[in-house]
């Protein structure tokens, strides 16, 4: 999945971005804050599931 879809996904849960180092966080009351790297473009398969997983949408 591309980075761009991805922050789509985030934005229409309701998370909102937080500047970083070398990823950004995405937080959302209720959750824990999320790592999402900022250089990428198509973000591996595994670091996908964990991110999907901690925003619960998978």
């Amino acid at each position: 999945m591309k980075k761009a879809e991805l922050v789509k996904l985030l934005q229409k849960a309701g998370f909102e971005k937080i500047e970083g180092g070398n990823h950004e966080k995405w937080c959302k009351k209720g959750f824990p804050p999320i790592p999402v790297p900022r250089h990428a473009k198509d973000i591996p398969k595994g670091t996908l599931e964990k991110i999907l997983k901690l925003a619960g949408l998978k």
